[in-house]
């Protein structure tokens, strides 16, 4: 079967050396809505194909990375399930978390990419190799972007990121034969 994703090469060429990705939650995995119970609880809509491409990534050793300004149980149990171990919850200051998590991974920023969609997420957007943005972001975030997704933030913006590092790093044909039996 033969890839059908056409990126440009110099978005191609950005996206080689990567390495981790950093993700923020809301407006990215998800449409960026907070739904509440009558309890209080904050309940949170992920997109399957999002979180299938963060398998992916796994697969061929590139390291999803979530640094969040909020924090639920809903987003743990998600992370939980795709087998995403690097994550910082309740971070306003988004950029110390990002260069902690690079240290800890033994990686720099040139191995980096982001997806964000707010004013917090700049500090990480304006300092990695590849920025990603879903088109929904604030107008000062979608400046920044080397890439801004066809798919909104919840509806597989994520998955298209994913897919762009799969294809940078060679690996995208494979897994896609691997799947198609």
């Amino acid at each position: 079967m033969t890839p059908v994703l056409n990126f440009p090469p110099e978005l191609l060429l950005r996206a080689q050396s990567v390495k981790v990705v950093f993700l923020d939650v809301d407006g990215v995995l998800t449409d960026g809505g907070l739904y509440f119970t009558e309890h209080g609880e904050t309940m949170k809509r992920f997109h399957t194909l999002d979180g299938h491409g963060i398998k992916l990534l796994q697969r061929v050793g590139i390291t999803p990375a979530v640094i969040t300004g909020r924090d639920s149980p809903a987003l743990r149990l998600r992370l939980k399930a795709l087998g995403v171990t690097h994550a910082r919850f309740g971070t306003e200051d988004k950029r110390p978390a990002a260069e902690a998590l690079l240290a800890e991974l033994g990686l720099d920023w040139t191995q980096a990419a982001a997806m964000g969609d707010d004013w917090p997420d700049l500090p990480m957007l304006r300092r990695c190799a590849l920025a990603c943005v879903p088109p929904g972001a604030q107008a000062e975030v979608l400046a920044v972007a080397h890439h801004i997704t066809r798919a909104a933030g919840g509806q597989g913006a994520v998955r298209e990121c994913c897919d762009l590092l799969l294809v940078a790093s060679g690996h995208y044909a494979r897994l896609l034969a691997e799947a198609a039996g």
